[in-house]
């Protein structure tokens, strides 16, 4: 149909076992939208930012309650306290207390165009569906094995379907590997990996949730 793009399925030996259909709503996006994934990044990284530095201000510093020296007749400048921000180990003037704010925000339609746009760069190249991400048993070993079979070379992003222990267990000590949940996928995270693997469910659910 002209509204989709076929995308090849295969099984984690590596063998084509079908074909699956997705919008080109989602999936199939020419403009590079740049403005809006440039947002969806800056808007992310700066929500994940810590906000504990803190200097000490100038009251907050100990010491400093009795007067330097004279004010008059010593020949070096006036000083009332070694709280001064002029001082050395003196309090800071404009440095971080503790309450700064980072938070940045992206309305939602501007975030899935971000989104949409970055996984249609991806099933250009880099979109890997599988039939089913169901492990047998956990092994790291024979995880990565499935890898190389489907070609999932370099970072490599895997979408883990609802309650897959087998699929976390033996997939996080891989350190090319990063695993998100469908619902949890951002922009950054798409654009980080060089292969997304993603079950043929999931990609239906990830194109329903952008639509």
């Amino acid at each position: 149909m002209a509204d989709t793009i076929t995308l090849p399925v295969v099984n984690l030996a590596g063998e084509k076992t079908g074909t699956i259909a997705l919008s080109k709503e989602v999936f199939g996006i020419a403009d590079k939208n740049e403005q809006a994934v440039h947002d969806a990044v800056v808007t992310q990284q700066a929500n994940a930012r810590q906000m504990t530095a803190k200097t000490k201000k100038r009251h907050e510093v100990a010491g400093g309650g009795k007067k330097p020296w004279r004010q008059k007749g010593t020949g070096r400048a006036r000083a009332g306290s070694s709280r001064s921000p002029l001082w050395v180990g003196g309090g800071k003037i404009f440095g971080p207390d503790g309450n700064q704010n980072y938070t940045v925000y992206q309305n939602k339609k501007a975030h899935a165009l971000a989104l949409k746009t970055v996984l249609s760069q991806k099933a250009i190249k880099g979109l890997i569906v599988v039939d089913s991400l169901a492990l047998k048993s956990i092994s790291t070993k024979a995880f990565a094995k499935d890898l190389t079979a489907i070609k999932a070379e370099g970072k490599t992003l895997v979408i883990v379907p609802e309650k897959n222990d087998k699929l976390v267990k033996s997939a996080q000590n891989i350190a090319s590997v990063t695993l998100r949940a469908v619902n949890d996928i951002s922009v950054y995270d798409v654009l980080d990996a060089t292969n997304i693997v993603i079950s043929k469910d999931d990609v239906k659910t990830l194109e329903g949730g952008l639509q």
